[in-house]
């Protein structure tokens, strides 16, 4: 019964009813938008738009991850703290730069596809990771790292056995922030060809239909508040096993 409560679960089962249901909406979008003659997003399944999204995202995230958590404990060692400056410059500047911009400069040299998208979602991925890789790793309390150091572990071994998992919920705030970043930048990936939840969207603004913005907004949206919620439970459980230690 308790399984039966969860709102994630409630979510999801709500998530995975619209994409079924939503190509066979035309009765409600002909009622909403009576002046549209195609109002229901067919060219593609939304299933298959989904999974397309989903595995841009997680792509885009995992190398992200690589980057900000990789540079993170880089700079954060004995021999790299000089160039924590330049690290954080750079990954700032990555996601200010706009992503269409990204788009427009890759492109040209990449083609159409996936490829370029990619590089933007990187891009506007790495700063949230880097910056709570950094803070995590800073609020490592220094007796800890004593008593480590006392124990006689090596460096490599203390970033695995105490910094980390320490950093852990910090780390998985910063890298919550750069998913749900990149599950709504995604979107724009369909202007470069990506198959995307942004591909009704884009669609639907060129040929002035209200209703495929709605349908593709809409999942998009839900999509991000279930990864989000997920997230929320993933860190719940870090804090307590930290607790817990």
């Amino acid at each position: 019964m308790k399984i039966l409560r969860d709102p994630l679960l409630w979510l999801l089962a709500l998530f995975i009813a619209l994409l079924m249901w939503l190509p066979h909406s035309a009765p409600l979008f002909s009622a909403l938008f009576p002046q549209l003659p195609r109002p229901v997003y067919l060219q593609e399944s939304f299933v298959a738009l989904t999974l397309a999204h989903f595995s841009l995202v997680a792509l885009s995230s995992v190398i992200a991850v690589a980057i900000g958590m990789g540079v993170g404990i880089a700079v954060t060692r004995p021999g790299g703290g000089e160039f924590r400056p330049l690290a954080e410059t750079i990954a700032a500047v990555g996601q200010t730069f706009p992503p269409v911009a990204v788009l427009a400069i890759a492109v040209p040299v990449m083609g159409f596809g996936k490829a370029p998208a990619i590089i933007a979602l990187v891009l506007y991925g790495v700063l949230p990771i880097l910056q709570g890789t950094l803070a995590g790793i800073a609020a490592v309390p220094a007796s800890v790292q004593s008593v480590a150091q006392g124990m006689g572990m090596s460096g490599w071994q203390r970033l695995r056995k105490v910094e980390l998992p320490l950093a852990a919920p910090l780390i998985v705030a910063g890298v919550r922030t750069s998913v749900i970043i990149n599950i709504g930048t995604a979107t724009i990936a369909s202007t470069v060809g990506a198959s995307t939840l942004g591909t009704p969207i884009i669609i639907g603004l060129s040929g002035f239909n209200t209703a495929y913005i709605v349908q593709g907004a809409v999942l998009v949206a839900l999509a991000a508040i279930i990864v989000d919620r997920g997230f929320e439970r993933l860190a719940l459980r870090l804090n307590r096993h930290r607790r817990a230690r």
